[in-house]
């Protein structure tokens, strides 16, 4: 891989050891997230093994540390995706050709935003009257229905 921050610590200093093929393969995983395709670009035979490989605590250490340090180096975190995620479900939206901002990236943003926040787990119990509305679920109905009326 070329170019690239050196992902692993020298021994004795709470890092884990792990091989080179381990190495690679926790460099590749950090391109795309993808085991399988990280496994092959690091030069196992068996593209499978990369699932195995994800559950190894050592490598998990240090795929761990490694997304630990790519986000201190690109200062990008969670608060940071949050934050343009809702910068995004501010703007103005419009199918039109000129717009900038499409109605079906807005409307994935909110999904993404409401994925953090677990609006669409099930809950244990429902809401103690059956025509009550939680206050996530109004504030969506009242921007989906903002958006029509931005037409």
């Amino acid at each position: 891989m070329a170019g690239g921050a050196t992902i692993f610590s020298k021994e004795g200093d709470g890092s884990v050891a792990l091989t080179e093929k381990q190495k690679m393969f926790v460099q590749e995983y950090l391109v795309d997230l993808n085991a399988t395709g990280a496994a092959r670009r690091a030069g196992y035979k068996d593209p499978n093994k990369g699932r195995q490989l994800v559950t190894n605590s050592n490598v998990l250490k240090a795929i761990q540390e490694a997304m630990r340090k790519r986000s201190k180096r690109v200062e990008i975190d969670q608060d940071y995706v949050i934050g343009k995620l809702y910068e995004i479900t501010e703007k103005k939206a419009s199918d039109c050709s000129e717009s900038d901002l499409k109605y079906g990236n807005k409307i994935k943003a909110i999904e993404l935003l409401g994925k953090h926040v677990g609006a669409w787990e099930r809950r244990e119990s429902g809401p103690a009257d059956e025509g009550s509305e939680d206050e996530l679920s109004r504030s969506l109905r009242e921007l989906a229905e903002g958006l029509k009326n931005d037409d």
